[in-house]
């Protein structure tokens, strides 16, 4: 008896169970019907949980859903099928516009382990973003797939090559152009082949393509062929034929090169960059010496600068020239060698006192640069007659101070007349009462923040009719007396700082801030000016001391906007303790001035700013991402090896390139990657070829190499 009755309890328990499984069942049936996207999710999830076969058709119905967190729910349970069926609906789904649907999609496909999902997975990875590619990879590794990775690379790179090739022989024009420039960045001996012919077509734009490509080919058979283009006629094709003989630094290009920087035309500037980028050798410096002395646009800066670093070049033609009836070249070229030259300053000294006002200011620039404490008193005599000369333009042609509130009877917020018909009035005094409250509500934010907001001027043009151009003199002296550390520099600056004018205001807090210590509080308050251009100057200033970045660091805190005005000068200096805090924040808001501010994080070897970068890395959105991918590199952190992984998979070569080189960088605890970078040996750029090539064989331990 006993028996018979636990008997039909258990059944009866057992009927209850399946009872209510079938009242679960039909209440996600009933919800895939629901107009609510999460309630159509969730129902395929947990029919999904417990598939049933006779369930595929509504899997499939699902995949079609408009929403995508429904057609990714979808995908997982037609991978749980195991069905040769849905594989082609699983193919399709990895062209799906929702990158969440194309992961689910791939890591589908890997499940059902046949041929078929095979060859999808393979063929798409050269379509798809990071994450899908990622998955792909790893679906095929699950599946057992021998070299999953590389073989998804090689075949990225195959097809490349075919649909390059396919646009440069039967495409319009703009898919023939762009064509050109990407076979050239493949690097294949065979690009080089095809390209050199197009430097002779008869379209400019096609030609210059082909060049641009050839120097990204990188392959010395081009450089005769690239160097008769700086003989043609078009700017487009010499422009384009510097930069690629740039690229390939052959120094077989150097006489031509030489010839074009010299000629001062649009391209000379194009052509001393490509001299600049030719392994240094006594040649090459000479070039850059002759378009020093030679030159006459911004290939004379370019010249200069990199002279500067080389250690200069021979000075008697300058002086020959300084003495000459126009000396502006000559002064150029000593602004942008700077010191090496202050031996010879006294030289310079003479033209403060010339009639033409462009070569008084390029003198004064040359003693700012040479810094020498003799110029002091020629300075200062400059100063006190430009002064006098430029005194009736900034004269106030409104002497009194601009009135802050309006008259009584023309204030258009006024209240109306008494009979009420303005109604036009009325509605004005609404909606500036409306604004009033809304700025007293932000600025009330932003003081609980610990933020200041900028304050804006009054339009220059009410009180000021000198122009930019009229105030360039003045304003080189100013920089001039703080540079030289002039006897009462600061006393001659100071007035300056309330100018209306943003380039007097921008000189004068740029010398304020180079007199010492004592003028930081002083300059900092132009860190917080409306014109961005004064913040600038400011910044770059207070930059060349140790009190003027603690500045920096704390206006960052409370300044608003756009901050990378203040953020670019602190790079390659010795930064404070209290920097990691503030640049940090800067990194977790993102954009620009995060990116700037994680490079910096980097060069202090800031621990504690990795898991804020690799945060922002895995946002889609990010701004300079490449330059996060270096940033990490150097942190050398061993928690940024899963990070710079995953980037690996990039659909973007020049991100792929950057990985791998961040890898390399970060050394022995990049190891576990050197399968995928290994993978990368096969890729269809050549930069990101040869950077894994060196990846591997530097993270290859020595026993391994033998």
């Amino acid at each position: 008896m006993t028996n018979a009755m636990s008997a039909r309890a258990a059944c009866c328990c057992v009927c209850l169970a399946l009872l209510a499984c079938s009242g679960d069942r039909d209440k996600y049936l009933a919800q895939l019907q629901s107009p609510r996207p999460d309630d159509r999710a969730i129902a395929v999830k947990k029919l999904a949980e417990k598939y049933d076969s006779d369930d595929l058709p509504l899997f499939t119905q699902a995949a079609r859903d408009p929403v995508g967190m429904v057609r990714a729910e979808a995908m997982g349970a037609l991978g749980k099928s195991n069905d040769g069926r849905v594989v082609d609906l699983l193919g399709e789904a990895l062209g799906d516009p929702d990158e969440v649907v194309q992961v689910a999609a791939a890591r589908a496909l890997a499940n059902v382990k046949n041929d078929k999902a095979r060859t999808y997975l393979t063929l798409q990875y050269s379509r798809r973003g990071r994450s899908t590619r990622q998955v792909i990879v790893e679906g095929l590794k699950s599946a057992n797939v021998p070299g999953a990775m590389a073989s998804c690379v090689v075949a990225e790179a195959n097809a490349l090559w075919e649909k390059n090739l396919k646009a440069l022989e039967d495409g319009a024009l703009p898919e023939r152009v762009g064509a050109a420039e990407e076979l050239g960045r493949a690097g294949r001996p065979e690009a080089v082949n095809r390209l050199v012919p197009l430097l002779k077509d008869k379209n400019v734009v096609l030609a210059a393509a082909a060049a641009r490509g050839l120097g990204f080919a990188r392959d010395a058979r081009a450089v005769p062929a690239l160097t008769a283009l700086l003989d043609e006629n078009f700017p487009e094709l010499r422009e384009a034929a510097c930069e690629a003989l740039g690229k390939l630094k052959d120094p077989a290009a150097l006489p031509k090169l030489s010839a074009v920087s010299l000629e001062q035309s649009p391209a000379s500037v194009l052509a001393t960059q490509a001299i600049i980028a030719l392994p240094a050798s006594d040649e090459t410096n000479k070039a850059l010496c002759d378009v020093l002395i030679g030159g006459g646009g911004a290939e004379v800066d370019a010249a200069g600068r990199e002279l500067r670093r080389r250690g200069g070049c021979p000075v008697e033609p300058l002086l020959e020239k300084l003495k000459g009836g126009s000396p502006n070249a000559a002064l150029r070229a000593i602004v942008a060698l700077g010191p090496t030259l202050k031996e010879h300053s006294a030289k310079v000294t003479p033209l403060l006192t010339a009639s033409d006002s462009t070569t008084r200011r390029l003198a004064v620039d040359a003693i700012a640069e040479l810094s020498d404490p003799a110029s002091a008193a020629a300075l200062l005599k400059a100063f006190d007659a430009e002064l006098k000369a430029i005194e009736p333009l900034r004269a106030d042609w409104i002497p009194a101070d601009l009135a802050l509130k309006f008259t009584p009877g023309f204030n258009p917020d006024e209240a109306p007349p008494a009979d009420g018909r303005d109604i036009f009035r009325v509605n004005r005094a609404r909606t500036s009462e409306m604004f009033k409250r809304v700025a007293a509500l932000d600025g009330q934010k932003l003081k609980e923040r610990g933020k200041v907001p900028l304050q804006a001027r009054a339009p220059r043009e009410l009180v000021d009719d000198g122009t930019d151009e009229q105030y360039q003199l003045l304003a080189s002296l100013l920089r001039a007396l703080g540079r030289l550390k002039v006897d009462g520099a600061r006393a001659r600056l100071e007035p300056f700082t309330e100018e209306q004018s943003a380039t007097l205001r921008s000189a004068a807090f740029a010398g304020l801030g180079l007199l010492g210590p004592e003028t930081v509080p002083q300059v900092k308050a132009a860190l917080f000016d409306a014109e961005r251009s004064v913040q600038a100057a400011a910044a770059q200033a207070l930059a060349e001391s140790p009190e003027g970045r603690v500045a920096i660091i704390e206006a960052l805190e409370k300044l608003v906007g756009d901050r990378s005005r203040l953020v670019e000068p602190l790079r390659g200096v010795a930064l404070p303790a209290n920097a990691a805090p503030a640049l940090l924040g800067l990194v977790k808001e993102g954009g620009a001035d995060g990116s700037l501010a994680a490079s910096l994080l980097a060069e202090m070897q800031a621990p504690e700013s990795v898991p804020a970068i690799v945060e922002l890395l895995g946002q889609d959105t990010v701004v300079g991402r490449r330059e996060l991918i270096g940033t990490l590199g150097r942190t050398r952190a061993p928690q940024a090896v899963a990070a710079l992984g995953r980037e690996l998979f990039s659909d973007s070569p020049p991100v792929r390139a950057a990985a791998v080189e961040a890898l390399a960088a970060l050394g022995e605890p990049a190891r576990p990657m050197l399968e995928a970078l290994d993978a990368l040996k096969g890729d269809y750029s050549l930069r990101v070829r040869d950077a894994a090539t060196k990846a591997v064989q530097a993270l290859t331990p020595p026993e391994a190499q033998r």
